[in-house]
């Protein structure tokens, strides 16, 4: 059985096997030595397998010499905001927006942030490495840390409140169930919640950010104002208008922009994108004079960006949203709670907000199981057939081809003029890397 290995979030397999409870005390033991943390919290999501996972990293944690602090059921945002808080490096037990079967470990720095991908190279390198003798960290649990993370978000809008607003929130089954309802609740508004009753095993499973669709149902016959879907470890939101139009992280981003943009709190006049990010989006923004900055996918590198230049928002098509003020990482809650604000200050339906904000121009992105990724960056013959459909394209569109961080996957992606020849042309790469890469 392979050993993963740390990718653009983290590092993620099927747990119980490539994510083994030994590889985890592993990855907390090294942690703990490349860190040379004395404290440290950690917190999971609601999959059967965190739990134990999140045992043997902590084992493994205080072996390396650190205290450990159980944080318990939470958003990943909220491990990251807890270790900003405390000072402390953090670590999450979670596999995002993966099924179940799948569980993931990713660690943030005492700033909140995620480790740096040479850090995350040093971790690699000390997990063979025994332990030393020394001091044994301790395990406690921290019960006070999702009321500290709740009234981090309650206190987001400013004592403004969403009175009269009609929500309608997908949890995803999974760590939003803990947190957002009631959140939005505290904040006047009229929440129904779907899929907040997590059982091990329903995380992600038809829900949440990458599943809308049950969503965008529900908001329409229950005749409410806004939709809410995150995903399991509800660090990415997607929303739904009232008339059941879902609204992806690019037009979220591009509301958020403008309307920060109006308020003067847009630093700098720019904002923070990936490679992933529709051109559509690149063209309303230089249509307001607003700058894109552009990136590798993940918002660790979303982040960088921000702080390299010293702006406030960026965000990532998949509905990672980074508000750099208040937030280290991406948070689906945050984002939530803040598009709701948004939605009320302007006394216009998220419908008219988004309303020809974003001219989409035709996307279309196949995944394509492959056994080893990595193999993408010397595949010639792909690349040779990406050179020949850019040339085709020529300014009218683009092509993006890119090995997964989380999954055995590559991903391929091509905008163009309409959705017929972004369709014929993203199939015939598609062909190309699993002729190549099938073996």
């Amino acid at each position: 059985m392979r050993r993963p290995g740390f990718g653009t979030d983290g590092v993620r397999g099927v747990a119980n096997s490539e994510l083994s409870a030994e590889l985890a005390v592993a990855l907390g033991r090294a942690a703990a030595r490349v860190l040379d943390a004395r404290g440290f919290v950690v917190g999971r999501d609601t999959r059967e397998s965190s739990t134990m996972l999140q045992a043997a990293l902590s084992a493994g944690l205080a072996s390396g010499g650190a205290d450990v602090r159980d944080l318990g059921v939470l958003p990943t945002a909220g491990a990251a905001f807890l270790a900003a808080r405390r000072c402390v490096p953090a670590a999450m037990v979670s596999a995002s927006h993966n099924p179940y079967r799948d569980n993931g470990i990713k660690f943030f720095d005492a700033a909140g942030v995620k480790l740096a991908p040479g850090v995350e190279a040093q971790v690699a390198a000390a997990l063979d490495l025994p332990p030393r003798a020394g001091r044994v960290g301790s395990l406690a649990p921290e019960p006070g840390a999702l009321a500290e993370y709740r009234r981090h978000l309650l206190d987001s809008i400013e004592g403004r409140k969403l009175d009269g607003l009609h929500v309608v929130v997908d949890c995803a089954n999974g760590a939003a169930s803990a947190v957002a309802p009631d959140v939005l609740e505290d904040l006047g508004a009229r929440v129904d919640a779907l899929c907040a009753e997590p059982d091990g095993t329903n995380i992600n499973d038809g829900c949440g950010s990458t599943q809308p669709e049950r969503l965008a149902r529900e908001v329409v016959a229950r005749g409410a104002d806004l939709g809410l879907a995150l995903d399991g470890d509800a660090d990415r939101l997607v929303a739904v208008d009232h008339t059941g139009a879902i609204c992806d992280g690019d037009v979220l981003l591009a509301i958020f922009a403008v309307d920060l943009e109006a308020r003067g709190e847009l630093t700098g006049d720019a904002v923070v994108v990936t490679v992933m990010t529709n051109l559509g989006f690149r063209l309303a923004m230089a249509r307001r004079g607003i700058s894109v900055h552009e990136t590798p996918v993940g918002d660790r590198q979303v982040l960088a960006a921000l702080d390299e230049s010293g702006l406030a928002l960026g965000g990532e098509q998949s509905g990672h949203i980074v508000f750099r003020r208040r937030a280290t990482t991406g948070d689906g809650v945050l984002t939530g709670i803040l598009l709701a604000d948004t939605v009320v200050r302007s006394g216009r339906p998220l419908a008219d907000l988004s309303a020809g904000l974003v001219e989409r121009v035709p996307q279309v992105l196949v995944n394509v199981a492959v056994r080893e990724p990595g193999r993408l960056a010397d595949a010639d013959g792909v690349w040779k057939a990406v050179a020949e459909i850019e040339a085709e394209l020529g300014e009218s569109g683009r092509v993006l081809l890119r090995a997964s961080g989380t999954e055995p996957l590559v991903r391929v992606m091509v905008e163009a003029p309409t959705p017929e020849a972004a369709q014929q042309a993203a199939g015939r790469l598609a062909e190309v890397v699993e002729g190549a890469l099938r073996g």
